[in-house]
């Protein structure tokens, strides 16, 4: 008996229990890393097993429908991110068909269920890839410390990511590297991916008494009156992923040249990434095996971008957080988070509603909001457009309320990700240019000057001259009728004047980062109210808000 939570340089051969006794019962519990391929898990599950469970869990606390919800969906995952898994799952039992098993699926709570199963299938080898966010590393533990108690083997390798994060922070004598380059500079080269071709897999046992059922689709879950105008056009599962992959390392120019943070944000029928994070975030692909495939790649184009900015890169950016994340107590918040600074940020629940709700006034905003809720996904530029107006740009309301909305409506959404992106982009971690805004108006402008994007996601925008469709508030009256747009009724006033807004913004950080430094960050909850306190009395309410446009009639 033993627990195993492993690096993949440790090889299966090693790992392999000679004493457990023939025609023995194995379970595989999936819940990211939904895939066959590269999956060490599934491949110890079947090795001397007569039996074997393929087992995911309908967790009350992701898939539930939530109807007080600000959009469709559960309390944790917008309609778009369950729909995305529930294709995911469908791919991933047919696969497991094709190979002589099935996926079953169960429902409440993980824990009950799964120590219920391992007693009713006599289960004497469960399997499941180690998961690094919080809920699972508390719920893993419990079902761990059963599993070692009942004599049942446990293996649970790092496969969702390049690296074992613990190695890396151990490697770094017990703290996570808090610069890119320190992290890249660690963790060296990733292992290979698995080479084993799985031909086939042990068969089903026998159910008992363990309740399971297909994948249920979207209206069994309880979604039956979702009333959302166009959905996410990704859709879920390893045959996708893998097919995606394949026709993005075709084009060897692209993978050569990719260079982060380069990119049309604004080009949404033929996106200029690759558009392979939700199948990361699920493990419906190998993040070693796709960076096998760009390293293959860049072998035939030698002229090729370079980390932090390239395609490989990004791969190793995405590792960089999830470690910082797994060493950073409280990492997904500000009091309490070591490493982020402590700012005075506005609870204001109005402009957090009206950049949720694409109500800025600004359409260019307003548009990225309209995709990520109707698509669950946008370019990296576009996030950054609106993490940067919501945060330190021009709102200055809290990244935690920011954080939030991504992190229910995003089909990629990913924990340490999504904390790290609102840490950085807030100013508030990794990154302190805090000088450096993102304008709601001429960044957009920039990639697309006709405002076609913006017509496309705000139909009531779509006949404003290009002239006007970026700032529709300074559009004559007659223009504005001839495009059947009423500014402030229609579609509204700016919620803030950028001008003035973004120089309170720059003002306030500016203060934060001083008394974060006065104090050797160590700012209490009083310190954080004085501030804000100050900056009130010193920022006159009608400095911030935008002045009313000048109608010009005409006839």
């Amino acid at each position: 008996m033993r627990f195993l939570s492993l690096p993949l340089s440790v090889s299966f051969a090693q790992c392999t229990n000679t004493s457990m006794a023939s025609g023995s019962a194995s379970l595989m519990w999936f819940r990211k890393g939904l895939r066959i391929h590269d999956n060490p898990a599934l491949d110890f599950a079947r090795q001397e097993s007569e039996r074997l469970y393929p087992v995911f869990i309908i967790d009350p606390r992701y898939m539930e429908p939530d109807l007080n919800a600000f959009s469709p969906g559960s309390t944790r995952a917008g309609i778009n991110r369950i729909k995305f898994l529930l294709e995911s799952l469908v791919d991933l039992d047919l696969n497991l068909k094709k190979l002589g098993s099935r996926l079953l699926i169960l429902r409440g709570e993980p824990e009950k269920v799964l120590i219920h199963c391992l007693k009713e299938w006599n289960i004497r080898k469960l399997c499941f890839e180690y998961d690094t966010d919080p809920y699972y590393k508390a719920l893993d533990i419990k079902v761990k410390n059963y599993a070692v108690a009942a004599g049942i083997e446990v293996f649970s390798p790092v496969s969702h990511t390049l690296f074992n994060p613990a190695d890396i922070i151990d490697m770094n004598g017990g703290k996570p590297p808090l610069s890119y380059q320190s992290f890249v500079k660690i963790a060296g080269q990733p292992s290979c991916p698995l080479s084993t071709t799985v031909s086939s897999l042990p068969p089903v046992g026998d159910l008992g008494s363990c309740e399971t059922s297909e994948v249920p689709t979207i209206e069994e879950l309880g979604y039956r009156n979702v009333t959302q105008q166009e959905f996410s056009p990704f859709k879920g599962g390893e045959s996708e992923a893998l097919k995606r992959l394949a026709e993005c390392m075709k084009r060897k120019d692209f993978v050569a040249n990719f260079e982060k943070p380069k990119g049309n944000p604004a080009a949404f029928l033929s996106p200029e990434t690759t558009i392979l994070s939700p199948y990361l975030k699920f493990g419906c692909l190998s993040s070693r095996y796709f960076y096998q495939q760009i390293q293959d790649v860049y072998k035939t184009m030698p002229n090729h971008t370079s980390p932090p900015v390239s395609l490989l890169g990004q791969l190793l950016w995405r590792d960089f957080f999830y470690t910082v994340a797994f060493g950073t107590p409280n990492f997904d918040k500000m009091k309490g988070n070591g490493i982020c600074k402590q700012i005075p940020w506005k609870d204001d629940d109005k402009l957090l509603e009206a950049w949720r709700e694409a109500r800025t006034g600004f359409p260019w905003i307003d548009a990225i909001m309209v995709q990520l809720r109707q698509w669950g996904w946008m370019h990296h530029l576009a996030r950054h457009s609106v993490a940067c107006f919501l945060t330190r740009g021009d709102l200055f309301v809290h990244w935690e309320k920011g954080r939030d909305v991504f992190e229910r409506l995003l089909i990629d959404s990913d924990w340490a990700i999504n904390n790290g992106n609102w840490l950085w982009l807030s100013c508030s971690s990794f990154f302190y240019q805090y000088n450096r805004i993102y304008s709601p108006i001429s960044f957009g402008k920039k990639y697309d000057p006709k405002g076609d994007y913006i017509r496309h996601f705000l139909p009531v925008l779509k006949d404003m001259p290009k002239e006007y469709i970026y700032e529709p508030w300074t559009a004559p009256l007659s223009v504005q009728k001839k495009a059947n747009c009423i500014i402030g009724k229609d579609y509204p006033m700016p919620v803030v004047s950028h001008d003035s807004a973004s120089k309170e913004c720059r003002r306030g950080v500016a203060e934060a980062y001083a008394l974060n430094k006065e104090l050797n960050d160590s700012i209490g909850e009083e310190d954080l109210k004085n501030l804000r306190r100050k900056l009130d009395e010193e920022t006159p309410e009608q400095e911030t808000k935008p002045k009313r446009y000048r109608q010009k009639l005409i006839g």
